[in-house]
């Protein structure tokens, strides 16, 4: 076994217990502490990530249990580019809370930690149980996150989100109960092998899990009708906590992809579809009337996921291949958005980040800059990787009969998002009511840098596109391949997950 694949769970575990042993010694050891797992697990992420490009799948048993009886990991392309997103996202957050917004917070670098925990171990476990196990320590850290700073704002979003996620977490174990009691089983492999054999008369509960599940899993990726709560919770949060959570809607886009190839082969049908393109659409009105930076990030939000998840309820090799592509493009842009405009709301006085005539911003040049590169990067304008993200998506959707619809929700929404962050701009950097005061705050460069860093990914994804996008593809299709995975899990003796009988 690799035993690198449960690192990126443990090394982030071990750090959290001792930064909250550590709670009393001093900022500064730990953001020494927390920096330094963080980087890590990006080096790990990296590693595993380069040892899944043979195209073959790895597993991991925890305890030396063999599967369906005990836990098991499965490390496969598209799990290890979930884990180096999760680790960058990470790093340009951290790199930002470090320049004075962890202070808030003695509990913050801990929480931080076990979000990366859940988070990554979402992405890697292949057990439906432990998946809600992982939801749950990431939704717990998220709890406290938005917590971080304090403030009325906070504590009312805070609420809602709670509530909103207990109820999500309660469908996910009614969800999980399901097909428990209808398969005997919660292994994913094993599931997708029961699944299958089910006799047509007694589907109708393994029916009722999987659309239970891809509720859930809607809840958790903000889609249609279940989007509501993302823009008031991410809002309210502080910038390293807001540019951290870009990666917490991508864990139910990522559910939804594991889930509905491996154990229920397309049973999303149309409905996924519709629902993306709807959630697309009210993404870009959305921003389009938005009167702050904050709000028009998350309704920014909602829109990238809709691209994605249109793209994913392709269910083809080259739609899912355009949602890896499109995921990692949002994942980092969206991660900027929420460090920039913090940025820009710094300078503008007791405007903040609203959209209204304002003190003109003390670096114009930079910021305006960097709001610019954002801007083209989301609206999917040439040449950056926002626009042949949707390129790929526009050309995986001649497919299906549904090319039309796709295509037209697409384009119209991208000039769309064009005009509203061009409003969004024009009254940030043009509309000003003053020129900048004399001596006004300049941000000093290392709290610019994880803004641009994150922005500036946009531009390396256009420049490599060609080996990201061959990745995507190899990925959508080991995605598409469920036999390998129940194989890598099981073994090459199918019958052990149908009869329970072992060799």
């Amino acid at each position: 076994m690799n035993h690198w694949i449960i690192a990126p769970i443990l090394l982030p575990l071990a750090a959290a217990v001792l930064l909250m042993f550590s709670a009393d010694r001093g900022l500064r050891l730990r953001r020494i502490i927390n920096l330094a797992a963080t980087l890590g697990v990006l080096a790990i992420a990296a590693a595993l990530l380069d040892s899944t490009l043979d195209g073959a799948w790895q597993t991991y048993a925890v305890g030396a249990w063999p599967a369906p009886y005990g836990i098991v990991l499965v490390l496969d392309r598209l799990s290890a580019v979930m884990l180096l997103l999760t680790a960058l996202v990470a790093l340009f957050s951290l790199l930002y809370a470090v320049q004075g917004a962890d202070a808030a917070s003695r509990h913050f670098h801990a929480l931080f930690q076990l979000q990366l925990m859940g988070l990554n171990g979402a992405f890697l476990t292949g057990d439906l149980f432990n998946l809600f196990v992982f939801f749950e320590i990431l939704l717990i850290a998220s709890y406290g996150l938005l917590l971080h700073g304090g403030g009325g704002a906070r504590l009312h979003a805070a609420m809602r989100y709670v509530v909103l996620n207990l109820a999500g977490s309660g469908l996910f174990l009614i969800a999980a109960g399901v097909l428990y009691g209808a398969t005997g089983t919660l292994n994913m492999a094993d599931l997708a092998l029961r699944v299958a054999a089910a006799a047509p008369g007694g589907d109708a509960l393994i029916r009722a899990g999987a659309l239970l599940l891809l509720v859930v899993f809607g809840l958790k990726a903000a889609l249609l009708p279940l989007c509501y709560w993302l823009p008031e919770t991410y809002s309210a949060a502080a910038a390293p906590a807001a540019a951290l959570f870009a990666i917490l809607t991508k864990v139910g886009v990522y559910a939804i992809l594991r889930i509905f190839t491996l154990v229920f082969p397309a049973a999303a049908g149309d409905w996924l579809l519709a629902l993306a393109l709807g959630t697309l659409a009210l993404g870009t009105l959305g921003a389009l009337v938005s009167r702050n930076l904050r709000t028009l990030a998350c309704y920014l939000l909602i829109a990238s996921i809709g691209t994605m998840l249109a793209a994913a309820g392709l269910f083809n090799a080259p739609g899912i291949a355009a949602a890896i592509y499109y995921m990692a493009h949002s994942t980092l842009v969206t991660t900027g958005l929420f460090l920039l405009f913090d940025l820009i709301a710094r300078q503008r006085a007791a405007a903040r980040d609203r959209l209204e005539p304002a003190p003109a911003v003390a670096q114009p040049a930079l910021l305006g800059a960097l709001f610019f590169l954002a801007a083209v990067a989301v609206a999917g304008v040439p040449p950056l990787s926002g626009f042949l993200g949707k390129v790929l998506v526009l050309q995986a959707a001649l497919a299906v009969p549904a090319a039309a619809w796709v295509w037209a929700v697409v384009l119209v929404t991208s000039l769309l998002l064009l005009i509203g962050l061009s409003r969004a701009g024009s009254a940030i950097f043009w509309k000003t009511a003053a020129p900048a005061a004399l001596g006004a705050a300049r941000l000093p460069p290392a709290a610019v840098l994880p803004a641009a860093l994150a922005l500036g990914t946009s531009v390396l994804l256009a420049v490599l596109a060609g080996p990201i996008g061959a990745l995507a593809e190899a990925t959508a299709l080991q995605l598409l391949q469920p036999a390998g995975y129940i194989e890598s899990v099981l073994g090459s003796d199918p019958m052990i997950a149908v009869t329970g009988t072992g060799r």
